[in-house]
């Protein structure tokens, strides 16, 4: 009884201080906040330095139609004239003109077209920017969720073994079994340790991950998903997928966008071959003689009209026409890529439901059982330590392959949505 006792007190003491001192190394680094899938997406939106980054083109796009609007500066010149018979002035005068260049052909309003299309393209891409952004973001959130679990499960795995081990030291001094043993046990002990030590490693720099994507890897505080995956379960049509990214998705929109502009590149190009007229008014007094001829005043008014010689080129209307063509390729590749992306996300989806499906009917428990008779057995003396060892190996090896493959059922979810164009995901 005396030995019962003392084997149940070091079990105790076991089980409470290796989590607490792995888990001590990690609180004292950063405080850990619990957050939820949308709230950690919202703090993304607000936060991440890329996203923001890249609304800044937004303003640049704004900025842009503004200086198309832009019309020709005026122009002022001012002459002086004297005249000169060997070393004295017998007259003088001076000259002004004003001028500017009116533009034909409708150049203005076409450049404004095409900077409002450039903004309305940017900010396609800028959504499609923060659908992908998104979807990333959710895949990093449950990598950290993954390797959460799997620390928890090398954690528990060596608390299991390190029990074991004590119990063999003090069943050796009892003789009640080989030496041989004991030191398996606590070598075993040993190297789940240093596995558990690799886990906590992991999981901290996924954390960090995810601090990094919120914008936040300067704080002093680590996100930690607040979630418990147990597997999706969701029906899909796979042709009203198709069908709404097709319309709707982001880069399809950008695609179409991007059509349009190189249509409105080609009005431009055609516009810009219009002459313009540079038009101009001047006055022009002349006092050849003060003292015997009356001052003289000229009002002149005029007009220049270049000479476009230069549109016997045709390279920027053909260069136009081929940028049409190009933009509309792309726009028929997009809408095959995203038939493409929707059909093998979706049949990857299917597969990991039936995988985790699998996992929960046949595999856990069983496992889980046969682990639990095994140490029963060897604790009563009717198993060797061997058999222990081995089932404990596949009971946390099928536990990890089932945290592995949960995860992936949702990264399979995440990653339909994102191909779909939607997003209603909620862990």
């Amino acid at each position: 009884m005396k030995h019962i006792l003392i084997i149940f007190i070091l079990i105790v003491l076991q089980a409470t201080f290796p989590a607490s001192q792995s888990k001590a190394q990690s609180d004292s680094l950063k405080k850990e906040f619990p957050v939820n899938l949308n709230s950690y997406i919202q703090v993304v939106g607000k936060n991440n330095l890329e996203y923001a980054a890249e609304k800044y083109n937004i303003g640049i796009s704004e900025a842009a139609i503004q200086m198309a609007k832009v019309i020709p500066d005026p122009s002022f010149s001012f002459d002086w004239l004297e005249n000169r018979e060997a070393k004295e002035r017998v007259g003088f005068g001076f000259a002004s003109e004003l001028g500017t260049t009116i533009e034909l052909g409708g150049k203005r309003k076409a450049r404004i077209r095409y900077a409002e299309g450039e903004r309305d393209l940017t900010k396609a891409l800028l959504d499609d920017y923060f659908r992908n952004l998104r979807a990333d973001a959710a895949l990093v959130f449950l990598e950290a969720e993954k390797q959460q679990r799997l620390y928890k499960m090398k954690e528990e795995s060596y608390i299991t073994m390190k029990k074991l081990a004590d119990a063999d030291s003090i069943r050796l001094t009892l003789g009640s079994i080989m030496e041989i043993d004991a030191v398996q046990s606590k070598l075993e002990a040993g190297i789940l340790k240093n596995e558990l030590i690799q886990a906590e490693a992991d999981r901290y720099n996924a954390l960090t991950e995810l601090s990094l994507m919120a914008g936040l890897a300067n704080s002093d505080t680590l996100f930690t998903p607040a979630i418990k995956l147990k597997g999706v379960i969701r029906n899909f049509d796979i042709n009203d997928l198709i069908n709404i990214a097709v319309q709707n998705r982001s880069d399809i929109v950008a695609a179409k966008l991007n059509m349009e502009l190189s249509a409105k590149n080609t009005q431009l190009v055609k516009k810009e071959r219009f002459m313009d007229l540079d038009v101009r008014v001047g006055l022009e007094n002349d006092y050849l003689n003060p003292n015997t001829v009356p001052p003289a005043k000229i009002i002149s008014a005029g007009i220049g009209i270049p000479l476009k010689f230069s549109n016997l080129n045709k390279g920027e209307i053909i260069a136009a026409g081929y940028y049409e063509q190009q933009a509309s390729k792309q726009y028929e590749y997009v809408v095959q890529k995203i038939t493409s992306e929707i059909l093998q996300a979706y049949r990857y989806f299917i597969s990991t439901e039936m995988q985790v499906s699998n996992f929960k009917v046949n595999m856990l428990q069983q496992s889980e059982d046969v682990l639990k008779g095994k140490i029963y057995s060897y604790n009563r003396g009717e198993t060797s330590l061997l058999e222990v060892l081995n089932a404990q190996r596949t009971y946390y090896e099928i536990q990890s392959t089932y945290i592995e493959a949960l995860t992936d059922n949702y990264a399979a979810l995440v990653d339909l949505e994102r191909a779909a164009g939607i997003w209603d995901i909620k862990f």
